[in-house]
C-alpha cells in the first residue's frame, strides 16, 4: 500500500472514495434505526432526508430527473413509509426544543 494525501489523488479517485464513504455512512444510518432524524439534525445539522435531497441536488446537477422519494428509499434501505412506521418515534419535547432553538 502507498501513502497518499487527498491533494495526490486524482479526481476519479477521489469521486470513488468519496462515494465508498457515502456508500458507508447510509449504510451505519440504516443499522442505527435506533438514532431518530431529529437526533442527527439537533446535533449534526442533517437528517436522513437531506441526505436524500443532497443526492436529488446531485442528479439534478447532472441533468437526471431523480424522484424525491426513490432518493429517501436509497437512504433509508425501505420505503420512508415503512421505515417510519417501524423506527420513527415522537420527539420529546427537549427534542423539539432543542431542534426549534437550533434552527430559528
Amino acid at each position: 500500500m502507498r501513502m497518499a494525501t487527498i491533494k495526490s489523488l486524482n479526481e476519479q479517485t477521489q469521486i470513488e472514495l468519496e462515494a465508498a464513504a457515502f456508500r458507508t455512512l447510509v449504510g451505519h444510518l440504516q443499522q442505527r434505526t435506533d438514532v431518530q432524524n431529529i437526533d442527527l439534525m439537533n446535533l449534526a445539522g442533517f437528517c436522513r432526508n437531506c441526505l436524500a435531497k443532497y443526492y436529488v441536488s446531485a442528479a439534478t446537477e447532472r441533468d437526471i430527473d431523480l424522484e424525491y422519494e426513490d432518493a429517501r428509499e436509497r437512504v433509508y434501505g425501505m420505503p420512508y413509509g415503512e421505515w417510519k412506521s417501524k423506527y420513527q418515534s415522537d420527539a420529546t419535547p427537549e427534542q423539539s426544543a432543542a431542534y426549534d432553538a437550533s434552527h430559528s
